[in-house]
Parts: structure tokens; C-alpha cells; sequence
């Protein structure tokens, strides 16, 4: 759900060295850092090679790498691009350059902050402007510093450069400490909070397994409006956190497979399938559920899960 903050030659290096790796393959799936489109990423692949004889990898690389790379070729597939988070690369290479192609087919999701019911109920926070309040902030001091913490998201993520400007428009910057850290080391601070009975909060999104976990309350937040909404990415302007503001919810998020155009040309029938795949919020969690919770092999899950649901994959190869 996320962006990279790498630009220039760094994402153009990083993008040859992940196509040089991967020249053998008839197909390359780009694979982003969180765990829904890890799994996605499986399931493709399970679905081109046993309906169209292909030989498909996976290549982990960062959101600007990954578009990068469908551009030049080295990559041919990103399975869960969040729109508006990538706005920017989805501008760059789809409406501009042409060289990439959204599926039409968006899975939606929210994105704000949660606490657990518990710390709801221990401090009565309801809205997230609540954060301002000194005292309502220091319910969530855990280094005694006299401020809050709460996780933003994992470095590289988009959410979490906008999770910064919201937090400088609301005023909750002044108040409480951003954390940025890995989405797995962020989730077991939860698990560990609810276990404890200690105070959290955090951000959140759907799909995700988290919902099924834990009791969760997302904090209330003015609707989204899009005259509000002015956000700028690192990429785009050094100063985008001084430019930009979003003192609102954020608006409902969709969630786009993309894929290289030259597809059309040199692999028409999984331009197709890819144009065609069709997923909704509830199934993507449960798919991460059986990979963060229950364990399960990302490559022997997807195998089991395109068995039993071959109607669903047959609409997609119509």
C-alpha cells in the first residue's frame, strides 16, 4: 500500500539489478513489502503457470522500483497497487507514459488509526483529534518521555509520509512521537498490548488479518473532503511536508493489480487474465489470516486456494 522514497538512479539501478536476476522467467511479479500483496502475488502466479504454461517469479522490489520495471520490461506485474496512495506513479506510467495498465476491478479499503476496545474504554478516546490533548497523549507514553507514541506505518509506505502530514494538520505531531517501524515488529506490539492490557494506538487498514485478531476501534475523523486533502509526496517536492496538509479522514482506497502493457503484445492472454482478476475486501483478509496467523506457506496456500476456487479463477480466464 505503499510508496518507496528512493527516486532517480537509485530506483533505476535497483530496478536493472532485479530484471538482470530475473531474464529466465517468462513473466516477473513484482512483490512490495506487506502481506496482502505477498499473497496475491502467489495466487498469480500459481494461476498463469497452471492455465497458460508460463514461467512466472517473484522479485521483491519497492513500489517505484516495481513500476520502473514494468516500464523497461524487467518486471511485468504489481499485484495490489492503493490508489490514491501511488497517485503519483499511477500518473507517471499509466496516464502519461502509457506503459503500464490498471485492472478496472479495485478492491476497496479503509485506512485511519485504531486503538484496541480496551484503550478506548481505559481513556475515552473516540476522535484522533483527541491526540492535542497533553494529557490524552500521555496515556500512551511508554518511554516516559512525557509524550505518546503511535505507529504510523513501516518506512517506504506512501500511508506513512501522509500519516506524517496528518499528523502535522491535526496537531498531534507536537504531542506524540511517530513511530516508523516494520509492520511485523508494529502488529506484535498490539498482540503484546492486548495482551497486557495496555494502552495503543496505531494505524490500520483494510484488508488486513489484524480485524479478525483483536477488537479494534477506529478513531472518528471530519469526512474526507478533497479541498482539505493537499498531499505531496518526497518524491515530487523536497518540501512536501511543509507544502502539504490533511486535517480529514482519508477517502476509501482501491486496490489495483497493474501490469505492463507490453503484455497486449508479447503474452495477450495474460494481459487478459490480469485485466480480468477479480478479489473483494473479505477474501484478501482471509488470504492473509492463513499466512500471518495460521503460518501457512505463502506458495502451498495459494496452490490449495486456486483449487478450491477454480470458478472464481475460471471468470478471470473468460
Amino acid at each position: 500500500m505503499k510508496l518507496s522514497t528512493l527516486t532517480g538512479s537509485a530506483v533505476v539501478a535497483s530496478a536493472l539489478v532485479l530484471g538482470g536476476a530475473a531474464q529466465a522467467a517468462d513473466m516477473v511479479i513484482g512483490v512490495p513489502n506487506w502481506p496482502s500483496v505477498r499473497v496475491t502475488a502467489h495466487v498469480l502466479k500459481v494461476v498463469l503457470e497452471d492455465n497458460l504454461g508460463l514461467e512466472v517469479e517473484l522479485q521483491n522490489g519497492t513500489n517505484p522500483v516495481v513500476f520502473e520495471a514494468m516500464d523497461s520490461g524487467a518486471m511485468q506485474v504489481h499485484p495490489e497497487v492503493w490508489l490514491p496512495n501511488q497517485a503519483n506513479l499511477n500518473k507517471t506510467f499509466v496516464e502519461e507514459k502509457k506503459t503500464v495498465k490498471m485492472n478496472p476491478n479495485g478492491i476497496p479499503a479503509f485506512q485511519g488509526m485504531c486503538v484496541t476496545k480496551h484503550t478506548a474504554e481505559a481513556t475515552g478516546i473516540e476522535n484522533l483529534s483527541d491526540l492535542t490533548n497533553p494529557d490524552m497523549a500521555a496515556q500512551f507514553d511508554t518511554d516516559g518521555d512525557g509524550k505518546g507514541e503511535v505507529w504510523i506505518g513501516a518506512s517506504g509506505w506512501a500511508s506513512t509520509n501522509v500519516e506524517k502530514i496528518r499528523a502535522k494538520s491535526y496537531g498531534y505531531a507536537e504531542t506524540m512521537n511517530l513511530k516508523e517501524m516494520d509492520e511485523t515488529l508494529a502488529l506484535a506490539e498490539v498482540d503484546n498490548a492486548v495482551a497486557q492490557s495496555k494502552n495503543i494506538v496505531f494505524f490500520c487498514y483494510t484488508p488486513h488479518h489484524m480485524f479478525a485478531l483483536h477488537e479494534l476501534v477506529a478513531l472518528k475523523e471530519p469526512d474526507y473532503d478533497a479541498a482539505k486533502w493537499n498531499v505531496i509526496q518526497p518524491t515530487d517536492d523536497p518540501e512536501w511536508l511543509e507544502k502539504s496538509d490533511a486535517g480529514v479522514a482519508w477517502d476509501l482506497a482501491y486496490l489495483h493489480i497493474h501490469y505492463a502493457a507490453a503484455l497486449e503484445d508479447s503474452q495477450p492472454e495474460a494481459a487478459k487474465l490480469l485485466s480480468q482478476v477479480k478479489l473483494d475486501t473479505d477474501t484478501v483478509s482471509a488470504m492473509t489470516f492463513a499466512l500471518v496467523v495460521e503460518k501457512q506457506d505463502p506458495a502451498e496456500f495459494a496452490k490449495k486456494w486456486v483449487a478450491e476456487n477454480s470458478a472464481t479463477v475460471d471468470s478471470w480466464l473468460k
